[in-house]
């Protein structure tokens, strides 16, 4: 076996050691789970790559930065078209600038050039509709979002300034990030996670990463309960607002000229549909919040009659007496 040889298996080696230990491990570590002397490790530092670092500050501790980490993937056609579709959902809910969604649809459209130059032409297009816009440049959210990215890649316990609205005051807590989540219909992010608050008031909370005002990391580690499943924990929810209490049982009535178009979705995950011999549709789903979908009830007009529940039925009720009042002042 060629020393070359042996030097970029080593190397290999190392770097698996330390993808699997992302607390570190100091040379001493290093050197005897590979089975050289420490001095050995020592001489491949130069030829480490740059994702590799020490940590001074630590211990002088070699780490995988992760966030210069690169990943290699391959894709088929298929799946090549199924991340266009996913670039073009992002490009249209999303109304924050973010280089390193464009920056993937670019690295991802060069290898497709040749096997399928439509599809590569317009991931590019779609990168460059994520860069275009200069109002959707926003360096306060992208730091959010990297900085919880990296907390949560890492397990990271951060320091959050966040505030409910712009007319509320800025709070500071504590936060152990469980989950990163887009909201198509706010066109907006939102993390899910433990919080505590500086009078030491922990709990679930989510935050709209839009209302963070700064994120800060800490040294301090966290674990995710076993038991948190964000995909149970958004289940009933219409879009993010999920809720401890039993959900609510909506019940609609859609005229014939809606039905079709209903069925033409599935809305929720729970949502039940019976087809009434005049054409027209109810549709049932428990919901954790009912508030949450009132925007997409009401953008059904006079097509959709809300049966249940009644309260629901009283909001809509009131609405459309105000729309009224709007539009014939």
């Amino acid at each position: 076996m060629s020393t070359a040889f042996t030097k970029a298996n080593r190397l290999g080696q190392i770097e698996t050691l330390l993808m699997e230990h992302p607390e570190g491990l100091t040379p001493a570590e290093i050197a005897r789970r590979t089975g050289v002397h420490r001095s050995t490790i020592g001489r491949y530092l130069p030829d480490l790559p740059k994702h590799i670092y020490i940590d001074v500050e630590d211990g002088g501790r070699w780490k995988i930065d992760k966030s210069a980490y690169l990943i290699n993937v391959r894709f088929n056609l298929h799946e090549a078209a199924a991340i266009h579709l996913a670039a073009r959902l992002l490009t249209s809910c999303m109304d924050r600038y973010n280089p390193h969604a464009a920056s993937a649809l670019r690295k991802l459209a060069q290898p497709l050039e040749r096997l399928a130059p439509h599809i590569a032409r317009h991931l590019g297009r779609s990168a460059d509709e994520i860069d275009a816009d200069p109002l959707r440049m926003d360096a306060t959210f992208l730091g959010v979002l990297e900085n919880l990215t990296l907390a949560w890649a890492n397990g990271r316990r951060v320091r959050v300034w966040h505030r409910s609205d712009k007319s509320t005051p800025v709070h500071e807590y504590i936060y152990d990030t469980y989950f990163l989540e887009p909201y198509a219909l706010g066109h907006s992010m939102h993390a899910i996670g433990n919080s505590i608050s500086v009078e030491g008031i922990e709990m679930l909370r989510t935050f709209k990463l839009e209302r963070i005002e700064r994120v800060e990391l800490t040294k301090d580690s966290y674990l995710i309960p076993p038991d948190f499943d964000p995909y149970v924990l958004l289940r009933g929810a219409w879009g993010i607002w999920y809720s401890d209490d039993e959900p609510v049982h909506v019940k609609l009535l859609f005229n014939p000229q809606a039905a079709g178009r209903i069925q033409e979705n599935c809305w929720h995950p729970t949502e039940k549909t019976t087809l009434r011999e005049d054409g027209s549709l109810i549709w049932e789903a428990d919901i954790d919040e009912p508030r949450e979908m009132m925007p997409w009830v009401l953008g059904w007009g006079s097509q959709v009659q809300v049966l249940e529940p009644e309260n629901m039925r009283k909001v809509l009720i009131e609405e459309s007496k105000r729309m009224t009042e709007v539009y014939h002042r």
